[in-house]
């Protein structure tokens, strides 16, 4: 580990209260050091780091000026809030960020009363501070509500579902657009930093509180027709028409990082009986550390790096990862079908759209946050006889659910969804962790749901994917490497709804869906050592199951176990469904089902969680021997089956 920056102010600042009896002066000193301090614990942990230092000042000021906790502090995303965290009574545990026990990498209710809403998907810090705003009015209690929210947050629609209603917070709801790597500002300069001071000004809003007065004695047509007129001409010199429509007071754009101009805005925000207010904010990505600045993209999200030259530490050598091969896999299916388009929100890198769209850039579409918008777009393509790819990381998907019912299940439209980061995902926890999707899916009419088990199924189910025209399909895949098998040169269309048995056995069935195979055979070669021969199915398909299959493992083993990275609700449910229905569990059969437990698992290394889940090799044999009635020696207890 390098040494620790030196940071003798920000060493006398453990909460806000502390930072709040500084001089103004000696705010630009204090970002500095914080400034050095995220980047040092950056650098040890890893985890999103451009973003937190294009807000340091922004941070320092909003914790300045507003009386945090007392006024409700809501980052959009929160990848953004590390520096939020060091000057909120976290600073010593900020080193142990997105690790098993530690700090988590967004912000969190249960950590902090600094942390008064929880946030790890974008566009919901407007709709979550209005709720409080308006509770507080109800109330009739003091306090305000500030969102901070990044621009690529705004390309959601709920961002704006939520300013559409915003006005009857009044002067409790506080708007600051983070406005980092969108060209909407006009050039930031002395000229609108004075322009954003005025017209928060309590002396400007007062005249125009006056002049409002005043023309209410006009018609209400004439009124309206003044206010509108005064709103434009603002609008004009200062950008924000848009906001304006939706019922904000606009200020801005501000130099984010110069706190000469942040402080005396928030202050006459702060004290504004004008409202809602929004205050546009313009800040560089990485500010302040040249690596991060020179490329924002590489640095938004890091692994633990080098603080003086900026070079991340690099995995060591080894399988691909399942989206690259994804990413290749459905590069080759296009080169063959022109009719083949990707479709993501706002994360090409993440799912490997960005490859696609290098070969074929008039077929690879790029929506923005939006996967509600994604998915009956794809819809759409697909109507008009494309075959579109969705590709979203199963989490995110969860927000388009209604799309995927109504548009694309009820009218059967052939939509192929590439869901990464299925089943569980490390230290970005529980708010990213792909658990629902095989409930959430293999639940509608007419979807197809495919898992793979390790990289050669997921090129074989890209392309069959690519060649099922008949209703929609999706393929699940998990974050991470793969398992090092050999990809095959030319993929193989699976027979839709047919699994495949990996090894024969004669007394125990294990029935696994997508990644946990491996541990599943590990299982096997363990119970086979005890005695029980074991079976290994590869079912490759939640929806439709290979019931032709199923049936006779349930009827010819004492024992099957299904084994899933997924709720419940899933191929376990399934199963059981099936054999209730068919009347097979009425023989004795024991069916276990193992799946994720009922709980949101915190951050930790993928092989704790695992562990924490009860996935692994060594639970798969429990499982078994439990459903048994094994004793300690490993012989069959009396009244057992034999």
């Amino acid at each position: 580990m390098a040494d620790l920056p030196q940071t003798p102010l920000l060493d006398t600042v453990r909460t806000p209260e502390d930072l709040r009896k500084l001089k103004p002066a000696q705010l630009r000193q204090l970002a500095d050091e914080l400034r050095q301090e995220t980047v040092s614990a950056v650098g040890t942990t890893g985890g999103h780091l451009g973003s937190g230092l294009g807000v340091v000042e922004l941070t320092v000021a909003i914790h300045y000026i507003f009386n945090t906790p007392g006024d409700r502090l809501i980052w959009d995303v929160g990848h953004q809030c590390y520096p939020h965290k060091i000057l909120t009574g976290r600073r010593d545990r900020i080193r142990t960020l997105r690790q098993g026990g530690g700090l988590s990498g967004f912000t969190k209710r249960s950590e902090s009363e600094y942390d008064p809403f929880g946030a790890a998907h974008s566009s919901t810090s407007i709709s979550a501070a209005l709720g409080f705003a308006t509770a507080n009015k109800l109330a009739d209690t003091p306090g305000k509500a500030i969102a901070v929210i990044g621009d690529g947050a705004m390309s959601a629609g709920m961002a704006y579902e939520a300013m559409n209603n915003a006005e009857a917070a009044g002067n409790r709801l506080v708007v600051i657009l983070n406005d980092n790597d969108m060209s909407i500002a006009p050039p930031v300069g002395g000229l609108s930093a004075y322009l954003a001071r005025l017209i928060s000004s309590s002396e400007y809003l007062g005249l125009r509180s006056l002049a409002s007065r005043i023309t209410r004695k006009f018609s209400r047509r004439v009124h309206k027709g003044l206010g509108k007129a005064e709103e434009y001409t603002r609008g004009m010199v200062t950008g924000g028409t848009l906001f304006e429509e939706l019922g904000f007071y606009y200020v801005g754009p501000i130099d984010g990082h110069n706190l000469d101009h942040l402080i005396p805005v928030l202050e006459n925000v702060r004290d504004s009986e004008q409202g809602p207010i929004l205050v546009h904010v313009v800040t560089t990505k990485g500010k302040g550390y040249a690596p991060a600045e020179k490329a924002a993209d590489k640095y938004h999200g890091v692994q633990k790096f080098d603080v003086i030259t900026g070079a991340q530490a690099k995995a060591p050598p080894g399988p691909p990862s399942y989206t690259s091969v994804f990413a290749k896999a459905l590069i080759a299916e296009a080169e063959r079908d022109d009719t083949i388009c990707a479709i993501t929100a706002a994360m090409p890198g993440g799912t490997g759209v960005d490859k696609f769209e290098q070969k074929f850039p008039d077929r690879a579409f790029d929506v923005g946050i939006a996967e509600q918008h994604a998915v009956t777009f794809a819809a759409g393509l697909a109507a008009q006889g494309m075959r579109p790819f969705c590709a979203i990381y199963s989490t995110f998907l969860q927000r388009a659910y209604d799309q995927v019912v109504h548009d694309v299940a009820i009218q059967n439209l052939p939509v192929r969804f590439a869901i990464d980061r299925a089943g569980l995902v490390g230290a970005d926890g529980a708010t990213h962790a792909g658990s629902f999707d095989v409930t959430y899916l293999a639940t509608l009419p007419n979807f197809v749901v495919m898992a793979a088990a390790d990289e050669a199924e997921l090129v074989h189910m890209t392309h069959t994917a690519a060649m099922h025209d008949s209703g929609p399909i999706a393929l699940r895949y998990p974050r991470g490497s793969g398992t090092g098998v050999e990809l095959p040169e030319t993929p193989q269309r699976l027979e839709i709804g047919k699994g495949r048995i990996v090894r024969e056995g004669k007394k125990v069935a294990i029935l696994s869906l997508g990644t946990r195979l491996g541990e599943a055979l590990k299982a096997a070669d363990t119970l086979d050592a005890k005695g029980l021969s074991t079976t290994v199915a590869d079912l490759r398909f939640a929806k439709p199951l290979d019931e032709a299959l199923i049936r006779k493992l349930l009827t010819t083993h004492e024992v099957a176990v299904t084994v899933e990275e997924g709720a419940v609700g899933g191929l376990g449910a399934h199963v059981l469904t099936m054999a209730s229905d068919e009347g097979l569990t009425d023989a004795g059969l024991r069916i276990r089902t193992m799946r994720l437990p009922d709980l949101f698992q915190d951050q930790d290394k993928p092989d704790k969680q695992y562990d924490e889940a009860g996935l692994n090799a060594d639970n798969i044999v429990e499982t078994v021997l439990k459903a048994l009635r094994h004793n300690d020696a490993g012989v069959v207890e009396e009244g057992a089956r034999a």
